[in-house]
């Protein structure tokens, strides 16, 4: 490993004129700047990041709080966490990644130890109990998601009622008055995530307003519990004809069993889901739907967290308005085509 001596007898300078063109503390000549800096590019020569921490007290390393849980789609929480990884990484930063499900044992961790000099926080819930932690302390922070409280906190999110509602207001377009969404897994309204209970609130606010019947039914993952689901809503709603879909992973189920039952899509009910366009493309039927905006939500939420470590942010709520595609999983409900 090259050290910053033989960088400095490299460039025939003094070990400290090299700790100063790195650390940028005074201020060095342009052609002794470009010597030293020539001389770390020819040798390879990377600083000691736990000495360059030490000496600046900073130490270029943003965490990133991804809780990956069972009932969750976990390739949509690792494409947010990769557009962060990216975005930083542009900005000079590292990150540091903690999955577990520690909630404000992992505030306190990061905190406490001074690891990491700003974090972001994804998996929100309306009353996340991290939230009192960060407020309590100078630690820059951003949160993917959205609380029931977003005073003193910084967020960015899809906005997700808003998402609910697009979705309402196609299928009625299209004549569809009866409507079932098949939602998260159970656990996921139980700990009141945000953007399932945002994008409900959406659904039910706007089908309500149009005189839309909708009823709402979680679901888990997987072929028979998407059975189980659709049976129910049939039997109690026998009329149903548009779908919104809140699930990835019961994507695919309920096309084939749509199927099996002689339904065709969009003939018969039509089907708009919230995922990943990579999702909506490949599925069975090509799906119209409002895509989740992973790439868009890391960046600016590092965007929003370098200025604050520059002083230049402030606490703001980014919502990004929902896009709808239309594909070939929606068309004219059947009573209004006849």
């Amino acid at each position: 490993m090259v050290t910053l001596a033989e960088v400095a007898q490299h460039a025939g300078v003094s070990a400290s004129t090299v700790s100063y063109v790195l650390s940028g503390k005074r201020s060095i000549s342009a052609g002794t700047r470009l010597r030293v800096e020539q001389s770390i590019h020819e040798l390879g020569y990377h600083p000691n990041a736990g000495a360059r921490a030490l000496a600046s007290s900073r130490s270029n390393i943003i965490a990133l709080m991804v809780p990956l849980r069972t009932d969750m789609y976990v390739p949509v929480m690792m494409e947010i966490a990769i557009a962060v990884a990216t975005t930083a990484r542009t900005h000079g930063y590292d990150v540091l990644l903690l999955t577990g499900e520690e909630g404000p044992d992992a505030v306190r961790r990061v905190t406490g130890s001074g690891l990491a000099e700003a974090m972001i926080l994804m998996d929100v819930e309306l009353d996340d109990e991290r939230l009192p932690l960060l407020r309590g302390t100078d630690l820059p922070s951003v949160l993917i998601g959205l609380p029931a409280d977003t005073s003193g906190l910084t967020c960015v999110d899809l906005d997700f009622k808003a998402t609910g509602a697009l979705c309402v207001e196609h299928l009625a377009m299209l004549g569809h008055r009866d409507i079932a969404v098949i939602g998260e897994a159970p656990a996921v309204y139980e700990r009141h995530t945000g953007f399932a209970e945002r994008t409900l609130d959406g659904l039910r606010s706007r089908a309500r307003d149009l005189g839309i019947r909708m009823l709402h039914r979680p679901c888990g993952g997987g072929y028979d519990a998407m059975a189980v689901t659709l049976a129910r809503i049939l039997d109690e709603r026998p009329d149903t004809s548009g779908f919104v879909v809140q699930n990835e992973q019961a994507v695919e189920p309920l096309l084939a069993l749509l199927r099996r039952q002689g339904r065709a899509v969009p003939e018969d009910v039509s089907v708009v889901a919230i995922c990943p366009d990579q999702v909506a493309v490949q599925a069975s039927v090509r799906l119209t739907s409002v895509s989740i905006p992973a790439q868009e939500m890391g960046r600016h939420a590092v965007e929003r967290l370098v200025a604050k470590l520059d002083g230049r942010g402030t606490d703001e709520v980014v919502l990004i308005a929902p896009e709808l595609t239309v594909r070939e999983s929606t068309g004219s409900a059947p009573s209004a085509a006849s």
